[in-house]
């Protein structure tokens, strides 16, 4: 669907995107021409990226830092000399656990990178898309940003954050010419989910397999999704394809009506 220039001098920040989903971005944008920069707290991941797709740039960033958000901005106009398109990726799984076994640490750092990160990253990339001609942010939200999440309540809360921020920054940011969308991602295999299904089975007293099945089935297509389906939806929203889209709920989950 993309073509090597699809996103031919576009510049392309992706937050976390050292592996997961955020490199599945990383590398579609950068096969589709765009010039791409991605952060990661993980150094390891860098350097596996700087090894593997040399035409991204990286750097390391919390997203919660405001101090870090401002280095990597500084790093991005070196680099880039500029910003297209935003893709806020950066996330937490959170801990696992009825509401009255969580600490307040666990609920405080989900919130900071899931929601208050994909906030300073806005803010600073905000200045820099006005100067674009066309500017696209997308958040990513999850399945537990519009559905209830049992057991992860710090992780949907801060989803639920992700698409009202997304909406009200579509609003505000309209008549600039800047589209803003959030991409709601189901289970999507890989390691993530993995530990999020072993750790919920743990505390079910129920074998990973069976918790696994549970997660494949609550989607109507009766599969989790893949990190390409994830990077397909994020460059539909960030291309001319999607010129009139903006503060929507892009949801790619099989079609899952219930989490578990």
């Amino acid at each position: 669907m993309w073509n090597q220039s699809s996103f031919f001098g576009k510049r392309v920040l992706v937050t976390a995107g050292g592996d997961g989903i955020g490199l599945e971005i990383a590398r579609a944008f950068a096969s589709a021409g765009a010039k791409v920069l991605v952060c990661d707290v993980q150094e390891a991941a860098l350097a596996r990226v700087a090894t593997e797709i040399p035409v991204i740039h990286g750097c390391r960033a919390d997203v919660s830092s405001e101090t870090d958000v401002a280095a990597m901005f500084d790093v991005l106009d070196q680099k880039l000399g500029g910003l297209d398109i935003l893709v806020n990726n950066a996330g937490i799984a959170g801990p696992t656990g009825g509401l009255e076994t969580l600490s307040l640490a666990d609920w405080e750092r989900t919130l900071a990178v899931n929601l208050t990160g994909q906030f300073l990253c806005v803010r600073a990339a905000v200045p820099r898309l006005r100067k674009s001609s066309a500017a696209s942010i997308v958040n990513l939200a999850s399945a537990a940003g519009h559905l209830g999440m049992p057991g992860r309540s710090p992780y949907s809360a801060s989803k639920w954050g992700v698409v009202g921020f997304t909406k009200t920054l579509a609003i505000e940011l309209g008549n600039e010419g800047i589209r803003v969308n959030a991409v709601l991602p189901g289970a999507v295999d890989g390691p993530r989910i993995r530990a999020v299904i072993a750790a919920k089975a743990k505390a079910a007293g129920r074998s990973v397999e069976e918790v696994t099945r549970s997660y494949a089935a609550q989607a109507s297509l009766g599969r989790m999704v893949t990190t390409k389906d994830i990077s397909n939806m994020v460059l539909f929203a960030a291309s001319d394809l999607a010129s009139s889209v903006t503060g929507q709920e892009l949801v790619v989950d099989g079609h899952t009506q219930a989490l578990s």
